[in-house]
């Protein structure tokens, strides 16, 4: 019987069998037949794009504000995207609001992804008690919702963007650490491993030739399913305090500074909600075209 992860689902499994370079042939044909997925990418690239190169492209300076231009609307003459409550670009902070946000989804997703990866692949491939004492302690680290662990960890370390990078990154690697331990588990029993296991080959060399090839494709899948709820605690950590500080321009801290105006301009004020929405959901629309590319189930 397959293993089950936290949420009731099946592990995602590699429907083909060792990955080879004409299977990723295929993926990046099978991903770029994918309108939906291939949007959802430009969409991400620009975003990026927008935020490496915001000192060059943003209208004005992030920091300047100008207390008689405070909260003029959308269209207005010298404010593309209107102004904040003490008077600064939105557009410009818009933009390089992505920075920080960008950063806070992806690196807790990228270091999870890598240390989830190493501890479940070796705790899968071992069995036994390490297995056993390993899957238990992310049992304990489940028991917890991912937001209220995540808001729990930042108020211990402190506020602060390195903290609330360390706090993600133990929220997601018990997840990853779930779904890389699964499969490793059902791949170590595969009938290649068995043979390389009976040639002599050590464990080290079973792991790095045989297994993490399979099982590589379906974790780095579901971790990029994760992004999006990366940026969305993130931005949540900063709404509440825990994140970016002022004046640093993040889109989960322009909303916390711009509940006062959303009555006043109550579209200036959704769009740092607005771009968090929009990036989430092209990742999430990205990794479904990514599993289906890979053709993972």
């Amino acid at each position: 019987m397959s293993a089950i992860t936290s949420n009731g689902a099946e592990p995602p499994i590699l429907s083909a069998g060792r990955i080879g370079g004409g299977y990723w042939a295929g993926v990046f044909r099978r991903l770029a037949d994918n309108r939906v997925a291939v949007s959802a990418a430009v969409v991400i690239l620009a975003i990026v794009l927008a935020a490496i190169f915001a000192p060059w492209i943003a209208p004005a300076d992030p920091y300047r504000g100008s207390v008689t231009q405070r909260l003029r609307p959308v269209g207005d003459a010298l404010f593309l995207l209107g102004s904040d409550q003490l008077g600064r670009d939105m557009l410009t902070r818009l933009i390089y609001g992505g920075r920080l946000s960008l950063l806070m989804g992806l690196l807790p997703v990228a270091l999870a992804f890598v240390a989830g990866s190493t501890i479940g692949i070796v705790a899968g491939y071992a069995g036994g008690r390490l297995n056993t004492a390993v899957m238990r302690t992310v049992d304990i680290l489940f028991a917890f919702p991912s937001v209220l662990l995540a808001v729990a960890l930042s108020g211990a370390l402190g506020a602060g963007i390195l903290n609330a990078i360390v706090s993600l990154t133990i929220v997601f690697t018990p997840p990853v650490t779930r779904i890389a331990e699964s499969i490793t588990t059902q791949i170590r029993g595969r009938d290649f491993v068995e043979a390389a296991r009976a040639s002599g080959a050590g464990s080290l060399t079973v792991i790095r030739v045989h297994v993490l090839g399979n099982v590589i494709g379906p974790i780095f899948v579901y971790a990029t399913s994760l992004i999006s709820v990366s940026m969305i605690i993130a931005s949540g950590l900063s709404f509440l305090g825990l994140g970016s500080k002022p004046p640093e321009p993040e889109w989960g801290l322009m909303l916390n500074t711009l509940r006062s105006a959303i009555y006043a301009q109550p579209v200036v004020a959704a769009l740092p909600g607005a771009m968090i929405f929009i990036t989430s959901i092209a990742f999430n629309l990205l990794s479904d075209g990514l599993r289906s590319a890979m053709e993972v189930r």
